[in-house]
């Protein structure tokens, strides 16, 4: 074991530490719990009912009936394994990133990169927001996900800042080697846009890397089942990636590398990095997916289809506001489950749901909206398509 991390690791001995575990609100006493603060926010997490839809959202590829396509709870637990193997060989704490990549996407939307981006349009046109998963899912253990507390109480995830912080900046889309955690606390409500900020912890980078790892391997094995990429585009990989000594084009060897160079390269002085050879082949792979597989004309049909089906939900629930009689108003096809949805948030007139903070005004229309918007992005794909269809027949 190589363990030259173990005194950056996120431990009582670190600095940083009482900020580490810090939560908005103290969580309820448990006089025979015998987990960390990491551990409780694990379970916390799989607990929630945003973890359980992971299983039923589009990864890369909208594929429901085809079992061997990635699914996002499929990636999550890529994730968590391989920033386990980094972080239990460079002696960092395993628990977090374990906390971490559990729940670093539970802010995606149905339908992929493709829903996120859909929605993002609909926020920028309509509350002048930007929606991107990474902050939804700060959000979404912040405000959105209530789990019940022994005496009933619904209370929202309230999870250690060093996992609100991993969630919020694990976007993956990094194109910098020597990545190291930033010093100093930010409030992470200021994020403005993904990548904003370094994360706070060496084990939120772990994350943060084994998120790209993760899912440019992957990528490529689901498109060459799907038949996305054509013979030229699977001999053109090949000779990139036996360029670079590699012998088969496999997930799994493809991973194994990309970990093994990358403990073998690290510090705490360089930061997190891999060696010049294969940090190029990591970019190479990168444009080779944008240019054959994200950027695939074969995915604009599904696109189209995504776009009508979350706008027609948007749409449909937007124009039901009439304030605090919009309940009412609402399509009856969509009222049922969100109306229970909206008793738990809205400041409102009614039963009194739970002892949980209310986030949203009635009354006002961009919170209404914005509501909308936190319902969507936790639908699953085929709950989507099935609220689409209930509509067009009513």
């Amino acid at each position: 074991m190589r363990n030259i991390f173990k005194e950056e690791a996120a431990m009582p001995s670190n600095p940083k530490w009482e900020n580490m575990i810090k939560r908005e609100e103290p969580l309820y006493p448990r006089n025979n719990d015998i987990r960390s603060e990491f551990e409780r926010d694990y379970t916390r997490i799989i607990h929630s009912t945003a973890y359980r839809r992971l299983k039923h959202k589009t990864q890369v590829f909208f594929s429901p009936e085809n079992d061997h396509i990635c699914t996002r709870i499929e990636h999550v637990m890529h994730v968590e394994s391989i920033s386990y193997t980094i972080a239990k060989y460079l002696g960092l704490n395993t628990e977090l990133t374990k906390a971490i990549a559990t729940a670093h996407d539970l802010g995606h939307s149905p339908f992929g990169h493709q829903g996120e981006n859909i929605l993002s349009k609909i926020a920028k046109r309509d509350i002048e927001e930007t929606f991107w998963h990474e902050k939804n899912g700060l959000e979404m253990v912040d405000k959105i996900e209530l789990l019940e507390d022994p005496n009933k109480n619904l209370q929202n995830l309230d999870l250690t800042y060093a996992v609100r912080d991993g969630i919020i900046s694990h976007c993956g889309e990094i194109d910098e080697n020597h990545l190291k955690p930033r010093e100093t606390w930010v409030d992470l409500s200021e994020y403005k846009y993904p990548n904003q900020y370094a994360p706070y912890t060496w084990e939120a980078c772990v994350v943060k890397i084994a998120d790209k790892i993760s899912y440019l391997g992957r990528d490529i094995a689901d498109a060459i089942t799907l038949g996305i990429l054509t013979k030229e585009n699977i001999q053109e990989l090949y000779q990139l990636l036996n360029d670079n000594k590699a012998k088969v084009i496999n997930n799994t060897v493809i991973i194994n590398d990309f970990i093994y160079d990358l403990c073998n390269h690290s510090n705490p002085k360089d930061g997190l990095c891999f060696s010049k050879e294969m940090f190029t082949l990591i970019n190479q792979i990168k444009r080779f997916n944008y240019e054959k597989i994200y950027l695939s004309e074969k995915l604009t049909v599904s696109t189209n289809y995504f776009s009508l089906i979350l706008n027609s939900l948007y749409d449909t629930l937007k124009e039901s506001y009439q304030n605090k009689d919009t309940i009412k108003k609402i399509c009856p096809e969509l009222l049922q489950d969100f109306e229970t949805w909206l008793e738990n948030y809205w400041k409102q007139e009614r039963k009194p749901i739970n002892q949980n903070e209310a986030i949203f005004d009635m009354e006002n229309k961009q919170d209404y909206r914005k509501a909308i918007l936190y319902y969507i992005s936790g639908m699953t794909d085929n709950y989507a398509i099935n609220m689409y269809h209930k509509i067009i027949r009513f």
